[in-house]
């Protein structure tokens, strides 16, 4: 909770905003090069300033460079499913910032090391394939977007508030990172926090509101699943136990489509005498499928109610569904193939 709400002030947000801009820029600035920067540094941002952070920076992005020069059903569908995907996939290169990443990191011993190790190359190979994929498909689609008249070559820059200096940016990276290092010590962590809220009333004029009501919200969710997932042990258990790590990486993708996947990664937890290879399995399966249907990744509905405007009838989850799969068929392979 404390990481996301140190992870939406303005300071962090801007610093991460003028990263992609800086990459979109190396692509001449038009919207396929918005697109790729886009879905591809935002989703890996997540794994430093969690993914729900990186899923709110992403979509209002992608709000005012891409979807507000209405792309079209196909390609709008295939964006959103693309931005769900990858930011599941993008929060495994660390083991704080995706959530069911974070249900497996203690019982496992996983460390950032760790994840980087063995999930590392595969999610950022994965990503990168899956962009070039969609990019390819719709290339004609980008072309028509950069010849419209009403395109803009940049995000439209916001004059009206105040610069930020260096130094108010470095604080609030000082304490995210305290935060992340003292993790496991919750005394350290409240006190690190009510230090965090200090400084940001010193320097209010360059902070933004603290958002709490989100990130509280999503700690009781987490909280919830190690209260009550202990209850579902007595049926999870064996149904996990008995199957091997294709199948096991298989049906936690299907069980990630109708349930959060931070839920079925911790009912994994309670699973004794799990080979490396079946937590490897199921971790990312749950992580690959977080992008086929709304509710199967906590950032997911942060996205839908940013982008939601743009789809005149709503996000239908059929839409979704398709725009997503052939995302996620290709980021299991690279989960298969890459390890």
């Amino acid at each position: 909770m404390v990481i996301m709400v140190i992870s939406s002030t303005r300071p962090i947000i801007r610093l991460a905003e003028s990263c992609l801009r800086s990459f979109a820029k190396l692509g001449g600035g038009g919207p396929g090069a918005w697109w790729l920067a886009i879905l591809t540094v935002g989703p890996l941002l997540g794994s430093l300033i969690t993914e729900p952070a990186a899923m709110t920076i992403a979509s209002l992005l992608l709000g005012r460079q891409f979807y507000e020069r209405k792309p079209g059903p196909a390609l709008a569908y295939g964006t959103l499913g693309l931005l769900f995907v990858n930011i599941s996939v993008g929060g495994v290169l660390t083991h704080f910032a995706a959530p069911p990443v974070l249900m497996v990191a203690a019982p496992w011993g996983w460390n950032t090391s760790f994840m980087f190790r063995h999930f590392g190359l595969a999610a950022v190979t994965g990503i990168l394939a899956v962009n070039a994929v969609y990019y390819l498909a719709f290339r004609r689609r980008f072309v028509d977007l950069a010849k419209s008249a009403t395109a803009q070559t940049q995000v439209p820059e916001r004059g009206n508030e105040r610069p930020i200096p260096v130094w108010v940016t470095v604080g609030n990276l000082l304490f995210l990172t305290l935060i992340v290092l003292v993790g496991h010590y919750p005394v350290l962590v409240i006190g690190g926090f009510l230090f965090f809220v200090a400084f940001v009333e010193v320097t209010a004029d360059y902070q933004s509101e603290l958002s709490m009501r989100t990130p509280i919200l999503v700690g009781f969710f987490l909280a919830g699943l190690v209260i009550h997932g202990g209850l579902q042990q007595w049926w999870i258990a064996p149904l996990l136990g008995r199957l091997n790590e294709l199948p096991l990486m298989l049906g936690a993708i299907a069980l990630t489509a109708f349930n959060d996947n931070a839920a079925v990664t911790y009912l994994a937890t309670l699973v004794p005498g799990m080979t490396l290879g079946m937590k490897h399995a199921v971790v990312a399966g749950a992580v690959t499928g977080g992008g086929l249907t709304v509710i199967a990744n906590a950032p997911n509905p942060a996205g839908q109610s940013l982008l939601g405007r743009h789809f005149p009838d709503g996000i239908a989850p059929l839409g979704l569904l398709l725009g997503a799969l052939p995302a996620t068929i290709i980021l299991a392979l690279c989960f298969i193939f890459i390890s």
